[in-house]
């Protein structure tokens, strides 16, 4: 018997072949095809897991992933494109954030907490999306409720009549709000105010611990009080649908079917995992790092953390870790951690011609989302291709003279490039403006020149 995991009714990637997803993460990152093909078969591993028996896929644990490459490449952004390609909870977290306990820090545990969070957030948005037809006709029946009360039938009255002109007329207001002919009325209803408790409290092994308990010992505190307000009508009919979605959505079902999807469809992405690469014998904050490994490995590898809606088992979460891995090298984390990581993707750094595909070809281009951003100031603005060589060319002497962030140099560039017409923008006469090579050359070519200028504006 197959056994079928949260994902498989709540994704339409069960169709997509490693090809088709590398195809469709190709359309937001450019390069890093080994990235690309790795976090592919991971996700088809996924789909393929679904199709077993229940013992079997109990055993198969996801092949986590470690990207190794410098800043700006692109990893954070392939792991974040393909959990929403999986519609999978996704969280990235830093491994330097965390620290073991007696030191500073978060502990690890809250980083399954967060993802857990964020799998009911998606839940409870698909149930709405569910509901809403029927929390809007609730909703509206409240309202005019409200603008038009029943009426008491009298006794010497025909009450099938009677019912039957109160219908006409309430299906008459019902086409005047629906043609928005009663937005400009006020009503009166009830609101809830929002109350939460003017003390705090530490205690407890966590967060969510008092939380709970708080919950569960005074439940009256955290309800808030109805006050009467006057709304129009939009306004009062936007508030009592959220009302009825509320009333229509069963939150102890969320909560176990969010629980479900984080179990076997979580993603969470460790970033800056290099920082905390350290090894036995070292001094100082070394030992706190090697610390952090060893907090996080029982995570990776596997275990039941409790959270507000339930415990969460790790076992089939899948982990991306990232990292630069400029000073220290994979081989200097613990040999557990190491182990848990068993598929290794170099990325490569970006170049002159990766930066040219990176501002013309994903789908939100740079080059795009300034031209879009200038269109709202009725600029038309177009970009050469000589402009865009250009601008790749300085970007790339810029990384290489100063630090190689990659990427996001492109950013810094592009601000530069484009601040004069940025502000001038709502003044300008001219609302035809084309960049040229000569006109990046005229704004950026004295300080990509000058190193020391570079270092701060670029």
């Amino acid at each position: 018997m197959p056994i079928y995991l949260p994902e498989k009714t709540q994704s339409s990637t069960d169709t997509l072949t490693p090809r088709q997803i590398v195809a469709e993460l190709d359309k937001y990152v450019v390069g890093q095809s080994a990235a690309k093909r790795a976090v592919a078969i991971a996700l088809r591993n996924r789909m393929r897991r679904q199709k077993l028996t229940p013992e079997l896929a109990e055993e198969i644990a996801p092949k986590n992933i470690l990207m190794i490459g410098p800043t700006g490449v692109g990893k954070t952004e392939i792991a974040r494109r393909l959990a929403r390609l999986a519609q999978s909870p996704f969280l990235k977290v830093e491994a330097s954030k965390f620290t073991e306990i007696g030191y500073v820090g978060r502990d690890v545990e809250s980083m399954v907490r967060d993802l857990v969070e964020l799998g009911v957030d998606m839940v409870r948005e698909e149930r709405i999306e569910e509901v809403r037809t029927k929390a809007t006709q609730n909703a509206e029946d409240r309202l005019l409720d409200i603008l038009l009360p029943p009426r008491p039938i009298a006794p010497d009255e025909d009450s099938a009549a009677a019912r039957e002109q109160q219908g006409q007329t309430r299906e008459r207001f019902r086409e005047q709000l629906h043609a928005g002919r009663l937005d400009t009325r006020v009503v009166e209803i009830d609101v809830r105010e929002k109350s939460f408790p003017s003390f705090e409290i530490i205690a407890g092994s966590s967060v969510e611990e008092v939380d709970i308990n708080l919950k569960d010992m005074l439940p009256g505190l955290f309800q808030g009080k109805t006050k009467r307000r006057k709304l129009k009508v939009p306004e009062a009919l936007e508030y009592l649908r959220q009302e009825e979605e509320q009333k229509l959505i069963d939150m102890d079902s969320v909560a176990k079917a969010a629980v479900e999807r984080v179990e076997q469809a979580g993603i969470i992405f460790i970033d800056e995992i290099d920082k905390i690469a350290g090894r036995e014998g070292a001094h100082g904050p070394d030992v706190s790092r090697e610390g952090v490994q060893r907090d996080i490995l029982p995570i990776v590898e596997g275990t039941t953390v409790n959270t507000k809606y339930g415990m969460v088992r790790t076992d089939h979460i899948l982990f991306i870790a990232a990292g630069a891995f400029h000073v220290s090298k994979p081989s200097d984390l613990i040999p557990e951690l190491q182990g848990r990581f068993p598929i290794r993707v170099e990325l490569q750094p970006l170049g002159k011609e990766e930066f040219i595909r990176i501002l013309t070809e994903p789908r939100s281009a740079l080059v795009k989302q300034y031209m879009a951003l200038m269109e709202t100031e009725g600029i038309d603005l177009t970009f050469s291709d000589d402009a865009i060589r250009r601008i790749a060319d300085f970007a790339t002497i810029v990384n290489e003279r100063t630090e190689n962030i990659g990427a996001r140099r492109l950013h810094t560039v592009m601000e530069k490039l484009l601040d004069e017409i940025s502000f001038e923008g709502p003044d300008l006469e001219q609302k035809t403006i084309t960049i040229d090579d000569a006109y990046v050359t005229k704004m950026l070519a004295d300080i990509v020149k000058n190193e020391d200028l570079s270092r701060y504006i670029l």
